[in-house]
């Protein structure tokens, strides 16, 4: 146990599946339920909703230190071990092989969605003003085009995925679910909570639009 803390890489992917789950996965949930008030329609989303959340203090520092480093951190990490990993899915055709190299595959596809959503949100609403007075609209108007809806559907659940598998591999990487009962009871559950978290997701999309 003292060699494997001692290697740098077991700390650091310690680090990557923490922040995966805390500050990373909790986000994602808050914004899931965040964007599911879009059923509630305009006003209450751009006053209730966003307008709260940008009238909170120290909302910038949140942003970046509970948020963005986090994240920045498990992606880049992310992607060493992706770079390091050996596909080995015609060897090895069990399930859980294919979950291990479906989790890689989604956080690449995860990272260019977000880059998208930043772009298409944040930094473009530092050039037009009228993205951030009325996010509802400007929403409404990404989700409209079929192109866009396919693309925040698919980030969505690739989100998802992500954060629940992530969550079933965690549990075991730290020695919570050593059996394989509890490991079967502990995937069981990460499915149901994947099954809520895509139905508030896609109730979130639909409220844009409805």
């Amino acid at each position: 146990m003292n060699a494997s803390i001692e290697n740098p890489h077991f700390l650091l992917r310690r680090l990557h599946s923490l922040f995966g789950l805390l500050p990373v996965g909790a986000f994602l949930i808050f914004h899931l339920w965040e964007n599911s008030q879009s059923r509630l329609g305009m006003e209450h989303y751009n006053v209730e909703v966003f307008g709260a959340l940008q009238s909170m203090n120290y909302l910038p520092l949140l942003e970046i230190f509970a948020i963005a480093l986090p994240l920045l951190f498990h992606a880049g990490y992310g992607l060493v071990i992706l770079r390091g990993g050996r596909s080995e899915l015609g060897r090895y055709r069990y399930l859980h092989n294919r979950l291990y190299w479906l989790q890689r595959i989604s956080g690449v596809g995860v990272l260019l969605f977000l880059l998208l959503h930043v772009g298409w949100t944040r930094i473009l609403g530092m050039f037009d003003p009228s993205v951030h007075e009325n996010l509802f609209g400007h929403m409404q108007g990404l989700l409209s085009h079929p192109l866009g809806f396919t693309i925040y559907l698919i980030g969505m659940l690739l989100a998802v995925f992500h954060l629940c598998n992530g969550l079933w591999t965690m549990a075991i990487a730290w020695g919570l679910t050593t059996s394989v009962h509890a490991q079967q009871l502990s995937f069981w559950f990460c499915s149901g909570l994947a099954s809520i978290l895509t139905a508030l997701g896609l109730h979130g999309l639909m409220g844009f639009l409805s």
